[in-house]
């Protein structure tokens, strides 16, 4: 019986210690972007409100903006919708949402029900476009700056406090740099 303790003891020791690394880890729950400092990928993509027209990140060039990933299939994405709500209305940086894998006519009706939060919305039938942003799922959210360039990365839903606290300082850093 004693033959257990002391190893049963040593896999109790290491387990407090990886559960105490883990708990203080600055960075537990980040997925770096390999995206980050890099170029935003070029896209052109279907328009949800209306397929004929298409959504160009080339429009999107000379300004901020928030390419947020969702589909109505996601639980993280109900969340997040009254804080993208919310950004949308202090009008700081337009969101343009990429709806990934999803029903069209479920996603037209999900912006109805709960309003539209987005300048425009991509259509991602495919999943292509979200493997070129490097998505591990929905919802995740990219800030990109005038110059195409990812600025940073969220992984689930947007709350307010990561609007305030992570993406709001970069923009308007960079804004209150740029206007001096």
């Amino acid at each position: 019986m004693t033959r257990f303790l002391l190893p049963l003891g040593i896999f109790a020791l290491l387990a407090v210690v990886l559960a105490i690394g883990i708990r203080h880890s600055p960075e537990k729950g980040v997925i770096a972007s390999p995206l980050l400092g890099k170029p935003a990928p070029a896209f052109v993509l279907p328009d949800l409100a209306d397929p004929a027209r298409q959504v160009r990140s080339d429009d999107l060039k000379g300004r901020w903006y928030l390419f947020n990933v969702w589909g109505t299939w996601c639980g993280g994405c109900r969340e997040e919708h009254e804080t993208l709500l919310q950004v949308h209305r202090a009008g700081v940086v337009p969101i343009i949402g990429l709806d990934w894998k999803d029903d069209d006519g479920q996603a037209l009706n999900w912006l109805t029900q709960l309003g539209n939060p987005y300048q425009s919305v991509a259509t991602d039938h495919s999943g292509r476009e979200a493997i070129e942003w490097g998505v591990y799922g929905a919802p995740e959210t990219f800030l990109v700056n005038p110059q195409g360039v990812v600025v940073y990365k969220h992984i689930g839903a947007l709350t307010p406090d990561t609007w305030t606290h992570e993406i709001l300082p970069r923009v308007s850093g960079a804004k209150a740099g740029s206007s001096s």
